[in-house]
């Protein structure tokens, strides 16, 4: 009867020194990798390339900003500007959110005789640093 008294007492001792040799803590998982925004890339369907001049007739020009890139989830913001080469100051300027690859422009109060310089600007709205412009000259006629 001693023996079994002694036992019982033991064996709670017994069990409890007893371990798997402790809980490893769960492991992390991978972090999956952050999908990049392809680099923005578009065209302006009037550019008259470098070192020419687009004759606009009257006083206004429609323009199409065409996004070829893989457009951003938050979409972009197309930015024009029209200034006068003789003294830099502001004919035209627009910002324009958009979630479309064609993006309509109306560049509006030119005047005839007057040289011009746009500069067409788009930038991702997730990732500021996406950006890419195109300067092109325009005259009115």
């Amino acid at each position: 009867m001693k023996a079994i008294k002694f036992l019982l007492v033991a064996l709670p001792f017994i069990f409890s020194s007893c371990s798997k040799g402790g809980d490893t803590p769960a492991p992390n998982p991978p972090t999956p990798p952050t999908p990049t925004e392809a680099t923005i890339a578009f065209t302006v369907d009037k550019d008259p390339g470098a070192g020419s001049i687009l004759g606009v007739v009257g006083t206004s020009q429609l323009i199409v900003v065409k996004v070829t890139s893989a457009l951003p989830a938050a979409g972009v913001t197309v930015n024009v500007l029209v200034t006068k080469d003789a003294d830099n100051s502001s004919v035209f300027s627009t910002s324009n959110s958009s979630v479309s690859a064609d993006n309509n422009v109306n560049i509006a109060g030119l005047t005839p005789g007057v040289l011009c310089t746009a500069t067409v600007i788009v930038t991702s709205k997730s990732t500021i640093t996406n950006t890419k412009s195109v300067t092109f000259k325009l005259a009115a006629k």
